[in-house]
C-alpha cells in the first residue's frame, strides 16, 4: 500500500504537470496586456496556484476539522517555501545549463513589490493564527490580504506596449493546425491544447482551455489528498508531515513549469514573480477561502496542541526561509549557479528538518523547540487573545 500510494502521488504531478501546458497557453493568452511582471504575479499566479486551493479544499472537506487544516496549512506553507527556493533555483540553472545567459537579471521593482508583499502577509498570518480555534473571519482577513495586493497590482501596471504575444501566440496557433494526433490521443496523454485551440486562440477558446485545464488539476488533486491520506496511515505519520513535503512539491509543479518557460523566454520578471505571487495567493487565498467556507458551513475549527504546535512552528519558519530567499534575491545585481545552489541547498535542510521531526530526531526537536520559544514571545502581542 504504501508503494502504491507514493505511485499514486507520482501519477498525480505527472496529471498536474502535462494539464499545466494547456493552462499556460491559455493564461499567456488572457494575460497578454499585463506588463511589468504583473502577469506574473496575478493570473499565472493565480492558475498555476490551482493546485493548492484544490488541495486545501480537499483536505479540509475530506479528512475535516483539525487533521484537514493541518494537512491545508502544511500544503499551502510547503509549496510556499518550494517556490521561494526550488523555482528561482530551477530558473537560473535552466537558462545557464541551456546557455540562454550566464546569471539572471530581475528588476529590483519586481521583487521588493511582491517580496515585501508576501514577507507582510507571512507576518499577519503568524500573528492572526495564534490560537487553537479558527474561525470564518480569520479566512476573510486572508482574502481580503489577496484583494489588497491583486488590486494594487492591477491598478498600479503600466499599459503594455509588447504586441507580439498575440502574433506568438497565432503563430503557434497555426503550427497546431498540422497536428495530425487525433482528439481521443490528445485527451488521453492530456494534450489539451489540440482539443480546445483548433484554430488561432480566443478569449473563447482560451477560457474553455484554461477552465478545463483547472478541472484536470482539480481532479488530480483530489486523488494526491487520498494518496497522501493512505500514506500517512501506512506509516503511522501524521498528514501535515507528508503534505508539507509531498502534496506541497506536487501542487508546485504548474508554478514550476510557468517559470521555466518564462525564463527561457527570456521574461525573468515574470519567471521570479509568478513564484512569488503564487506564495502570496497560497498564503492568502489558497488558505483563507477553504478555512473561510468550511467555517462558515461546519463552525469553527477546534485544534489539537500538537496541530497548534506544528503549524505554528511552520509559520515562523515559513517567515524566516521567505526572509533568507528574499536577501538571497536582493544582495547581488544579478543572480547566478551560486545564488540557485544556496536556495536548492536551503531547502534540501527544510525537507530534512521536516523529515526529522516526523521521526522525533534530536536536532530536529531542538529546533522545533527554538521555534516554539519564538512563537511564545510572538503571543504575548496577539492583543485579542
Amino acid at each position: 500500500m504504501i508503494l502504491f500510494s507514493i505511485l499514486l502521488i507520482i501519477l498525480c504531478c505527472i496529471i498536474i504537470w502535462r494539464a499545466s501546458d494547456g493552462f499556460e497557453a491559455a493564461s499567456e493568452y488572457l494575460g497578454r496586456n499585463l506588463s511589468d511582471g504583473v502577469r506574473g504575479a496575478t493570473i499565472n499566479a493565480i492558475g498555476s496556484s490551482m493546485p493548492e486551493l484544490f488541495t486545501t479544499l480537499f483536505f479540509l472537506f475530506i479528512l475535516k476539522d483539525k487533521d484537514g487544516f493541518a494537512g491545508g496549512i502544511g500544503t499551502t506553507a510547503g509549496s510556499a517555501i518550494f517556490n521561494g527556493m526550488i523555482i528561482p533555483a530551477v530558473v537560473i540553472l535552466v537558462v545557464v545549463l541551456k546557455r540562454v545567459t550566464s546569471s539572471v537579471e530581475v528588476s529590483k521593482k519586481v521583487l521588493y513589490r511582491d517580496g515585501i508583499s508576501l514577507l507582510i502577509c507571512e507576518f499577519i498570518l503568524i500573528f492572526l493564527l495564534g490560537g487553537d480555534t479558527l474561525n470564518w473571519f480569520h479566512g476573510l482577513i486572508l482574502m481580503t490580504l489577496y484583494a489588497i495586493y491583486a488590486v494594487y497590482m492591477l491598478t498600479t501596471m503600466k499599459s503594455s506596449e509588447d504586441s507580439n504575444n498575440i502574433e506568438e501566440l497565432e503563430d503557434e496557433s497555426e503550427e497546431l493546425n498540422g497536428n495530425d494526433k487525433s482528439v481521443f490521443v490528445s485527451l488521453i496523454t492530456l494534450d489539451l491544447e489540440p482539443v480546445f485551440v483548433r484554430g488561432a486562440i480566443n478569449t473563447k477558446n482560451g477560457w474553455s482551455l484554461l477552465i478545463f485545464a483547472m478541472f484536470i488539476i482539480g481532479a488530480a488533486c483530489l486523488l494526491l489528498v487520498k494518496s497522501c491520506e493512505w500514506l500517512g496511515d501506512e506509516l503511522d505519520i501524521p498528514i501535515y508531515f507528508i503534505a508539507v513535503i509531498l502534496a506541497s512539491a506536487a501542487t508546485s509543479v504548474p508554478d514550476t513549469i510557468l517559470s521555466m518557460k518564462d525564463a527561457k523566454k527570456g521574461n525573468y520578471d515574470d519567471a521570479v514573480s509568478n513564484a512569488l505571487g503564487s506564495n502570496i495567493f497560497d498564503v492568502c487565498f489558497a488558505l483563507g477561502f477553504p478555512l473561510f467556507l468550511f467555517t462558515l458551513i461546519y463552525g469553527p475549527i477546534q485544534m489539537s496542541p500538537e496541530t497548534v504546535v506544528n503549524i505554528s512552528e511552520l509559520r515562523i519558519l515559513l517567515f524566516i526561509l521567505t526572509l533568507v530567499a528574499f536577501v538571497i534575491y536582493i544582495t547581488n545585481r544579478k543572480m547566478g549557479v551560486t545564488s540557485a545552489i544556496l536556495l536548492l541547498t536551503i531547502y534540501l535542510l527544510f525537507t530534512i528538518y521536516i523529515l526529522g521531526r516526523s521521526m522525533d530526531s534530536e536536532i530536529a526537536l531542538a529546533i522545533s523547540k527554538w521555534l516554539s520559544s519564538v512563537n511564545e514571545v510572538i503571543d504575548q502581542f496577539r492583543f485579542w487573545k
